[in-house]
């Protein structure tokens, strides 16, 4: 077969065979294709994209590029989260431990930023000494020791994933629904799951931005999980606004213990518990989304779901005791009094980046102390010289990007009105409950 052949009939938006997929992904995956030729491929997807079969194709190439989790026969129901990318979520950090208190295992491997948004993987180096390189042995024996872990793909796992993600992060091929599909259950299938939970991040912060096209991915991601054997559902959430309060690494993983130990904002507590909510009712292990919230709020009040994560984070080298780093803040302020009445979100996200809390290129280190923290939402009324935003970063870097800043947060005459978090739930394909 030839690569540039192959790139030329996606160009011109015609189907590829699972061979011709099978083999591209097997050539990049070992070398044989080099960077430039995925990447013309990855950008003729995104602009023409792919049919169901070929969606499918492709994520089962990239499963194929690795191993796949076994697991013993009398072993725990193995269920994960994934989210699709938003400002602010970290909503991994918390759920991971929540769950692994409800007799499941949680192998969950994640991913670093995409784009605009923030990576799982990239909050959790900000604690001190925690590994996200686990083996494939090491994922597996502390999965079972403690009952959760939060960690890379390794290059046993889906390597073909491994090399693309990093390469959509930086070729503006984030926002694909083939591409999106493939990277997340590729990795997902390779954990062995039973039940999977998926986090469609619908908004201005997400990588979708209408709820047309967030259904659509829901329904994709949900159709080829089912169709591998995984019980999968999905959830269309808001992110039209940051998630929580705070936006970076450190001071993203610093909320996610707040709300571990009963404090932290309510919209990433409510989140929280109706994606958990989702996975018990799956695993059958609530018999509604009434008892799994009972079950899972009094893990968190109790103080089990902390504990857990400490353990997780000892477990995988970390020292929660070592405080982050966090720069120093500037704030930014109001220069009008009114409502706020939107929150550019993907504009905030890119300033973070800006900052250095996110990559612009594949070699960029990320400063895990920058970041910023939401001092207001939509629909609060601000007066002139109100504090919006806290921005964390050297003054020198953070007081270039001031007026930037405060044009993300629009503030205006009228009270705006906010809708729910939750916005659908996606089951099976062509069927949607609105919550």
């Amino acid at each position: 077969m030839n690569a540039a052949q192959i790139i030329a009939l996606k160009r011109d938006r015609l189907p590829l065979s699972t061979e011709q997929i099978e083999w591209f992904v097997q050539a990049y995956t070992d070398g044989s294709i080099p960077d430039y030729q995925m990447a013309a491929l990855s950008m003729a997807i995104c602009i023409h994209g792919m049919d169901k079969a070929e969606i499918r194709a492709l994520t089962i190439a990239m499963l194929k590029s690795g191993v796949t989790l076994s697991w013993p026969n009398d072993a725990r129901p193995r269920v994960d989260k994934h989210s699709t990318g938003g400002i602010g979520d970290k909503v991994s950090l918390i759920l991971a431990p929540l769950l692994a208190c409800c007799d499941v295992w949680v192998p969950m491997i994640s991913g670093r930023g995409l784009g605009i948004t923030g990576g799982t993987l990239d909050k959790l180096e900000s604690i001190k000494g925690f590994r996200t390189d686990l083996s494939l042995e090491e994922l597996q024996r502390l999965t079972e020791q403690v009952g959760c872990v939060i960690t890379g793909t390794t290059k046993d796992i889906a390597p073909a994933d491994r090399k693309l993600y990093a390469l959509r992060d930086v070729t503006a091929t984030v926002p694909s629904i083939p591409l999106i599909t493939a990277s997340i259950m590729s990795k997902k299938l390779a954990e062995g799951l039973s039940t999977l939970v998926l986090d469609v991040k619908c908004g201005g912060g997400g990588v979708v931005r209408n709820q047309a096209d967030a259904r659509a991915l829901a329904e994709s991601l949900v159709e080829v999980g089912n169709a591998m054997g995984i019980n999968a559902t999905a959830l269309i959430t808001d992110m039209n606004q940051p998630l929580g309060k705070m936006v970076g690494n450190a001071v993203e993983v610093n909320e996610a213990v707040a709300l571990l130990q009963g404090e932290g904002p309510e919209d990433l507590r409510e989140v929280t518990l109706a994606l958990g909510a989702e996975v018990l009712i799956s695993s059958q292990l609530a018999a509604d989304e009434k008892e799994a919230r009972r079950r899972l709020t009094e893990l968190l009040e109790s103080g089990q779901a902390s504990d857990k994560f400490s353990e997780m984070v000892c477990a995988q080298g970390g020292n929660l005791e070592q405080g982050r780093d966090v720069a120093a803040p500037t704030s930014i302020l109001a220069k009008r009094g009114g409502y706020v009445s939107g929150v550019d979100a993907a504009q905030l996200g890119r300033m973070v980046v800006q900052l250095g809390g996110g990559r612009q290129c594949m070699s960029d280190q990320i400063d895990y102390a920058v970041g910023l923290e939401m001092r207001v939402r939509i629909g609060d009324a601000v007066e002139e010289g109100e504090e919006l935003l806290r921005v964390f970063a050297r003054k020198e870097v953070a007081d270039p990007l001031v007026a930037n800043f405060r044009a993300a947060i629009a503030i205006h005459d009228e009270v705006a009105g906010t809708g729910p978090l939750i916005l659908e739930r996606v089951q099976t394909v062509g069927r949607k409950e609105d919550e």
